[in-house]
């Protein structure tokens, strides 16, 4: 049995997922088949694209082993890129209630709360997360978001604010913190953290429009303009361009007039 497995294995990491199938499956008929070779033969049907199969077998190896893990994962994967929420969340409470321990799906399930607008439910998901693992920053990232979503900014600040203690060089986090507190119209903090954004990725285009108009709102022309014009100097759409060159030359104006 175990060279007809490594064989199928074979198969699979070479990417011959058809033949991959046939053997599994042959196993299965002449041996008793285990949660792990559903897995894999849930795997191989879900690498050549055919869902329905793979969630077939994904079900039948949670039916045999019900604690495993990765399989929910897998079968998860597949309704969270098919927007199947229902199925994902009802597939993946299962999940946590066979393995409250298990934080990668209890982090999966939140993230299907959040897809399905169920907030509250992905709030609570997050903040059971980072009770058992205060050091998560992705949970208090999606915290993070899901506050900015509901227009909690001080929480959602507070949230990206604490990932910044495990990771101070993440252009993305600096430029989610800078929008929410430029929501919560803190403009100076959010202009500092657009600019922290630029620096830690040079390329970061949408901070540089973001802090020109927040500089121009501040009546800070000059600062407007540097920006806007290394903003156009981006690939951008030729419309996007014109429409920019156009702000800068009314920026001019204003500034020349007084």
């Amino acid at each position: 049995m175990n060279e007809k497995i490594d064989k199928a294995l074979e198969y699979y990491k070479q990417g011959e997922y058809e033949k991959a199938i046939d053997a599994f499956s042959a196993v299965i008929e002449t041996e008793t088949p285990t949660a792990e070779i559903y897995n894999n033969i849930g795997l191989c049907y879900s690498s050549v694209g055919n869902d329905e199969k793979a969630e077939d077998n994904f079900l039948k190896a949670i039916e045999l082993n019900p604690k495993l893990p990765q399989v929910y994962i897998n079968l998860a994967d597949i309704y969270y890129r098919n927007k199947d929420y229902d199925n994902g969340i009802q597939l993946l409470g299962q999940g946590v209630y066979e393995m409250p321990e298990n934080m990668v799906m209890a982090h999966f399930l939140a993230r299907f709360y959040m897809e399905d607008c169920r907030l509250d439910l992905a709030i609570d998901e997050l903040e059971k997360i980072l009770e058992k693992q205060p050091e998560n920053y992705d949970a208090y990232y999606d915290l993070g978001k899901v506050h900015f979503e509901l227009g909690n900014y001080d929480l959602a600040i507070e949230n990206f604010e604490n990932i910044l203690e495990f990771k101070e060089d993440n252009p993305y986090i600096y430029f989610s913190l800078a929008q929410a507190y430029e929501a919560n119209n803190e403009i100076d903090k959010a202009i500092s953290n657009y600019l922290k954004t630029i620096a830690h990725d040079a390329g970061f285009r949408q901070a540089y429009k973001k802090v020109a108009i927040l500089f121009l709102a501040r009546g800070d022309f000059d600062d407007a303009i540097e920006y806007l014009e290394d903003y156009i100097e981006m690939e951008l759409p030729e419309e996007e361009v014109k429409n920019v060159k156009e702000l800068i030359e009314r920026i001019k104006k204003k500034k020349t007039n007084g």
